[in-house]
């Protein structure tokens, strides 16, 4: 039986607008990270690629909480956030493709995406290597007086590493804006979560360094927006870090490499039964606020979007072979 039933944090006061905007967010992401695929397996992409079809709940209901100045540090499978964080589908998709124009000069590629315009600060390929970067950034912050929120989301194999610990207790004692959001799609590559913890209520971890924390329905945008909201909220008044468990899961394997040997269709098949995109656009409907032509409209303008921007990539330069050393190595000159 498909679960399309109402987000149960849904409210009156959510307008129809409001809806329509998440809504086109997550069909975003959904279109960008599927023609993505496609254009991997045309060899117009290379190297590692890992989608987010099927979380895309977790990026729209949170970005819509930060403010312009706050700072954003991701995972590698980022490229979601970048888009709704503001960075331009053209310089992503250029970067996907290795181009001099993408948002990382080409050379990042999927899972280095960056840009100091719209403090997106990565795209981190180690495992729970940006909690320690947020903790500082907030924590520069804090001493400059400024009043930001950093957003800092990562996987649940994150929760294994010795960074997360560190990091939680030092933005527990030092009371840093700090949200940290698990995004917990039950795999850490391939190592099932009950295999790997012994402690699965994974925001109980973060309540152990005094760390206010609760999980929420990741497939459902309209919880992950209220309890993100609820949490920038209050880190905006002083209240210090807050952890948010975004329970969801990946549709697609681990990254284009994975055999995804380790789950079953029929585990895949269950949980696309809460497609975010799906349940949202039900519920919607149901309520009267979604129209026969907003889908299709959406779908169109996306689809356009994204042909712009593979155009814009394939259309772009490989950077010269003369600039290849230009910022790895740095020569000290005497007087």
């Amino acid at each position: 039986m498909s679960d399309l039933s109402p987000p149960p944090h849904a409210k009156p006061r959510l307008t129809r607008d409001h809806l329509l905007g998440l809504l086109r967010q997550m069909v975003r992401i959904r279109r960008f990270e599927e023609r993505c695929g496609e254009l991997y397996q045309q060899e117009k992409i290379r190297g590692f690629l890992h989608l987010y079809i099927g979380e895309e709940a977790v990026a729209a209901g949170v970005m819509g909480c930060l403010h312009p100045e706050d700072a954003v540090v991701a995972t590698y499978r980022e490229h979601g956030h970048a888009i709704l964080r503001g960075v331009p589908m053209t310089a992503v998709m250029a970067e996907m493709y290795g181009k001099a124009e993408g948002c990382s000069h080409g050379r990042g590629g999927s899972m280095h995406l960056f840009d100091v315009g719209t403090r997106f600060f990565g795209g981190n390929a180690i495992v729970a290597g940006g909690l320690p970067l947020a903790v500082g950034m907030a924590l520069a912050d804090r001493m400059r007086g400024l009043p930001r929120v950093t957003a800092c989301f990562f996987g649940d194999g994150a929760v294994a590493e010795g960074e997360f610990h560190e990091s939680l207790n030092l933005a527990a004692l030092w009371k840093l804006p700090v949200l940290f959001v698990c995004e917990n799609n039950l795999y850490a590559m391939g190592t099932r979560l009950d295999r790997a913890q012994s402690q699965t209520d994974l925001h109980l971890k973060a309540a152990v360094y005094q760390v206010a924390s609760e999980a929420v329905d990741g497939m459902d945008v309209v919880a992950v927006e209220a309890a993100a909201r609820r949490m920038t909220d209050a880190i905006r008044d002083g209240a210090g870090p807050q952890f948010l468990e975004c329970r969801t899961y990946r549709f697609r394997a681990h990254s284009m490499f994975d055999p995804q040997l380790y789950r079953d269709k029929a585990e895949v098949d269950d949980w696309k039964r809460h497609d975010p995109v799906a349940r949202l656009s039900a519920w919607m409907r149901e309520a009267g606020m979604l129209h026969d032509t907003d889908l299709p409209t959406i779908e169109r303008e996306t689809e356009a979007e994204i042909e712009a921007a593979v155009a814009f990539a394939e259309a772009g330069k490989w950077e010269p072979v003369e600039d290849l050393a230009k910022d790895v190595y740095t020569r000290e000159v005497h007087p």
